[in-house]
């Protein structure tokens, strides 16, 4: 029998990788997107034709209670969210309420449903709860038991949502499963993102249509996998028999500086300096330094392991940003 999923985030990198996952599955597809007037509509009805779209927001509970109604999900993978750490400083009350209070929005929503046993819920959890203080864990990374430390706004309304998940979990007996993912990348990523900015900005150099970049800094370490590998992890976890939280990571960390390095090798250019201006508006308030992940638990449980490392992860965003770039009028 046919699985239906609803995928709230549709419009965004995982939406679009899941959404292909679950084709290639033979699910019925349903993905929620906010406002009638979304410029993201378009693309996913030209990219994703086979996804039936529902309006509906995190933040009004009516809409949620009929788009669970209307799709009728075997699964839902909540993975809206206001994203982007920086911005999270500048919005901190409206992140709260999406990013956070609307995790528990959607589950009341399927708590309510009347087929709260019968639908397996995936909350996108991340790696931001930790925020890289108390790293006791040298070389190991942090796994599902490390404690947390939210160091943005985003980090703490992510993980107001992870509680509140394991909440509903434990109170209301729902197949709830929080997958705590390190930083995916990928050709799809927001040009708002740092690895997508950089990617992006050495295509237009080598195309002679900038020559530089600017960024914050260029220290911090961070946990870099492909999107697509992920996603496979998120619908594993909903294939288990029992819900539990899973971390999601590659187990090594690479610098903003090492990726530039290695974005630029890709056009031929050695030493990067030369193009690298720092300005500190890109500075956050709080930066966390490193983040490692520890996915032995993943590995084991679901058999899940990625397949794209750091230099192909690189490699495929900034050959995919040229394409686009030869063929944009600026």
């Amino acid at each position: 029998m046919t699985k239906r999923a609803l995928i709230t985030g549709i419009t965004g990198q995982d939406g679009f990788h899941l959404a292909e996952l679950l084709k290639s599955k033979n699910y019925e597809i349903f993905g929620v997107i906010r406002g009638q007037q979304n410029p993201k509509k378009i693309i996913v009805e030209n990219d994703l034709p086979y996804v039936n779209l529902i309006e509906a927001d995190l933040t009004d509970t009516s809409s949620l209670n009929k788009a669970i109604k209307d799709s009728k999900p075997d699964e839902v993978y909540n993975l809206a969210a206001i994203s982007h750490v920086g911005y999270s400083f500048k919005i901190p009350n409206l992140v709260a309420q999406v990013t956070g209070v609307g995790v528990l929005n959607l589950l009341e929503s399927i708590r309510q449903s009347g087929r709260q046993e019968k639908i397996r819920f995936y909350q996108a959890s991340t790696s931001e709860m930790f925020g890289g203080l108390d790293y006791n864990r040298p070389g190991k990374g942090y796994d599902e038991n490390a404690l947390f430390h939210p160091r943005s706004p985003y980090g703490a309304a992510k993980l107001y949502a992870h509680w509140i998940t394991k909440n509903y979990r434990e109170s209301y007996g729902i197949h709830a499963s929080c997958g705590i993912l390190f930083n995916h990348e990928g050709p799809r990523r927001g040009l708002e993102f740092v690895t997508r900015k950089i990617s992006n900005a050495v295509a237009r150099i080598h195309l002679g249509k900038q020559d530089h970049i600017e960024l914050g800094n260029l220290e911090p370490k961070r946990d870099w996998g492909f999107a697509g590998d992920y996603v496979e992890g998120m619908w594993l976890m909903l294939q288990q028999e029992k819900p539990d939280d899973y971390v999601l990571a590659t187990g090594e960390t690479h610098s903003i500086k090492d990726f530039l390095e290695l974005a630029f090798k890709e056009i031929g250019i050695n030493d990067w300096k030369p193009y690298v201006r720092q300005n500190k508006a890109f500075l956050r308030p709080a930066e966390v330094d490193i983040l490692l992940g520890n996915p032995s638990k993943a590995e084991k449980i679901l058999g899940w392991k990625r397949k794209i490392d750091f230099p192909e992860l690189v490699k495929i965003m900034v050959e995919n940003d040229i394409t686009i770039e030869k063929n944009k009028k600026d």
